[in-house]
């Protein structure tokens, strides 16, 4: 059986890294665009077809590699939220312009399959609402609004040429990295449970209320497979856990989990001495995703312990350094 193909932009980020590994794992043929530099871990880069290092501004590195004739464009090079907020030349030549150059480029080669990574922040802020892949975009930051733009050009392709063109709108992941490297700590569960584990307590920078939708990476990587194998087009997905917590309820599980754990007690400061718990308002629906096979398999609990794991197993590789 012949592998299909798949170049992965921002294949040595924090996503992109699991689903390089995950794909290849599952009998795809990967190639992993990274930024800067090759990752030094064996483990993994043995496992890919081929790790080329690269600006995605680089039209003619891109057209070099569309000769390559990829089956599938899976793209998640972005800035994050907080360095969306720059320039907005920069911002619109990181987040924006190598979409359309991408699908431009690609097209004209066969490409069968562009699978686009954008984010729930598209809808804007949320109360009180079960929010389906047809509700109203309202974003109120760059980063969604960049976003929006990047899903604007894929529906273009998707009337205007052959690619199939997939959009992802993730909620929010959390996790164990694959790569020391990986800027993933300011993420809010792998915060937390970094805090708890080097600091013995959690210290909130809210009064907790705030609500997230949280799913973890490796069922990031099962729903963007089940998007792939689907013989459905031209469809956006949410792709989150469908279950809506509070700051304050997540660092109480974490409390939970490293309390059972470690027998030790763990205490919780909110902001302004406030520990309130809000009830879910909100549901981002993955009924759509469901659908074509996807669910998750990972237990917040079960992250939770993975993420202690492996800030245990990092621990004791520096105390043995």
């Amino acid at each position: 059986m012949v592998k299909k193909k798949i170049l992965i932009t921002g294949g040595g980020g924090y996503i992109g890294a699991r689903l390089c590994l995950h794909l290849a794992n599952e009998g795809y043929a990967v190639t992993s665009l990274c930024h800067s530099k090759i990752p030094s871990d064996y483990s993994w880069t043995s496992k890919m077809e081929k790790v080329i290092v690269g600006d995605i501004r680089d039209e003619k590195l891109m057209t070099e590699l569309a000769d390559d004739n990829y089956d599938i464009v899976i793209h998640l090079v972005s800035l994050d939220h907080r360095q969306s907020n720059s320039s907005p030349g920069l911002v619109s030549s990181v987040n924006i312009t190598p979409v359309w150059s991408l699908l431009d480029i690609f097209s004209r080669q066969n490409l069968n399959k562009f699978i686009y990574f954008s984010t729930a922040q598209v809808y804007g802020n949320l109360s009180n609402e079960h929010i389906l892949e047809t509700h109203s975009l309202r974003p109120q930051n760059p980063y969604g609004l960049t976003h929006q733009i990047g899903e604007v050009i894929c529906d273009y392709y998707n009337r205007n040429s052959v690619v199939d063109c997939s959009v992802v709108r993730l909620s929010n992941s959390y996790g164990a990295p694959l790569f020391e490297e990986n800027n993933c700590w300011w993420l809010v569960i792998n915060d937390l449970c970094k805090m708890a584990h080097d600091k013995k307590e959690i210290v909130l920078q809210s009064d907790g209320s705030p609500l997230r939708d949280f799913i973890h990476g490796w069922d990031v990587c099962r729903g963007v497979q089940t998007i792939l194998e689907t013989e459905k087009s031209h469809l956006t997905y949410n792709l989150s856990s469908a279950t809506t917590l509070s700051i304050m309820e997540i660092a109480q599980k974490i409390k939970g989990v490293f309390e059972n754990r470690y027998r030790t007690k763990l205490s919780i400061k909110a902001a302004e001495g406030k520990s309130n718990i809000t009830k879910s308002v909100f549901e981002i629906d993955n009924s759509l995703i469901s659908s074509i096979g996807f669910y998750p398999k990972w237990s917040l609990e079960d992250g939770i312990n993975d993420l202690f794991d492996y800030l245990e197993s990092k621990q004791f590789r520096n105390n043995s350094i």
